[in-house]
């Protein structure tokens, strides 16, 4: 049985460290929570005990929170580091990112912002370390920019890779303008999405940037996701590929499992990653049949999707006839990109 991961957590207010001690303990994979009230406690528990994730307060008396990344960048250089500050200064953020954090957030207020927290820290602690980008480790450029449109940023994101270097704007947590060499807008944030490794650096959004991207980011990031899929369909075709294999809809940001219930007196179903696929699937059956049932008595038509929002995971359904297919999503999942990636898997689904 692997290890349980260890965090330590670093503020100076008792009543925070308590708080960030409950809302971390919702991580499915339950890691070992310590805390440290003052930089030179944390510094001694981090030499005499190994820690998976350090999450750091700036300000504090005494030593601060810069002193610290300091000392643990030279002594701990291997150890992911996040920032949980209630500072809303561009400066400190691009300071700590120069001293190579993992991750710069405010501290968590609203319901969306500690399901975005936590699930933040959940894949910290889980994915391995293979290429990515500086600064977060396993996280491509898509994960990256995701994070600074769920902290609500006004920021300049500046990529560097062997293909080349490009700047992206946000405008409160909105993706406004890219350009890359000679191309601009949404040509450029396409083209610098299929980079898969290199480095970047967050500054602040100091002049004003015209807009050339209105949409919203949810459709910008699914836009290209899906763009980026054909051309790596185009590159490596696989002619005994199966288009309906339920792993193939993996690939879809924030999905989570797929269960596909086959119709009739017996539940039979097929699914990837589910954990009670037994339970999932009778669920979406009795839940589909509910609805459908609903709307035969309302004569509102067929039922075609079922979006839900829930405190563990968010759930959708898509419906033919007389089976069903139910998708998981993460917490973090906005209804608005719940539903365009319904959409789009129910158009691979019924192919």
């Amino acid at each position: 049985m692997p290890a349980r991961h260890r965090i330590l957590i670093l503020d100076d207010e008792h009543d925070i460290l308590e708080i960030y001690q409950e809302i971390l303990a919702r991580i499915p994979s339950q890691p070992e929570i310590h805390t440290a009230d003052s930089g030179p406690r944390a510094l001694a528990l981090l030499e005499s005990e190994s820690f998976n994730l350090l999450l750091v307060d700036l300000r504090m008396p005494t030593m601060d929170g810069f002193q610290v990344l300091t000392i643990v960048r030279r002594r701990f250089p291997s150890l992911r580091v996040v920032v949980m500050t209630s500072s809303r200064d561009e400066q400190f953020r691009a300071r700590a990112y120069a001293m190579g954090i993992d991750l710069y957030l405010e501290k968590p207020k609203t319901g969306r912002e500690i399901i975005a927290f936590v699930d933040c820290i959940e894949s910290m602690l889980e994915r391995e370390e293979h290429g990515g980008f500086r600064g977060v480790q396993s996280k491509t450029l898509l994960d990256i920019i995701q994070l600074e449109c769920l902290t609500k940023s006004s920021s300049l994101l500046k990529v560097a890779s062997g293909p080349g270097e490009g700047c992206i704007w946000f405008q409160k947590g909105e993706i406004i303008d890219a350009a890359t060499g000679e191309i601009l807008g949404r040509e450029a944030f396409l083209e610098m999405l299929r980079w898969k490794a290199g480095s970047f650096e967050i500054l602040p959004s100091e002049m004003p940037r015209p807009r050339t991207i209105f949409v919203s980011y949810e459709s910008l990031l699914m836009e290209t996701a899906q763009a980026i899929d054909e051309d790596a369909s185009e590159e490596a075709p696989a002619p005994d590929a199966d288009p309906r294999a339920l792993a193939g809809f993996s690939r879809y940001k924030g999905v989570q499992f797929v269960v596909a219930v086959q119709g009739g007196a017996e539940v039979k179903f097929d699914h990837w990653a589910a954990e009670t696929p037994e339970q999932m699937a009778a669920w979406i059956q009795e839940t589909a049949r509910a609805f459908q049932s609903l709307g035969d008595r309302l004569e509102a038509g067929q039922l075609e999707r079922l979006e839900g929002l829930g405190t563990q995971r968010h759930v959708g359904i898509v419906c033919a006839d007389e089976n069903a297919l139910g998708i998981g999503f993460t917490r973090s999942a906005t209804l608005p990109h719940i539903r365009e990636t319904m959409k789009q898997i129910e158009a691979k689904w019924a192919s």
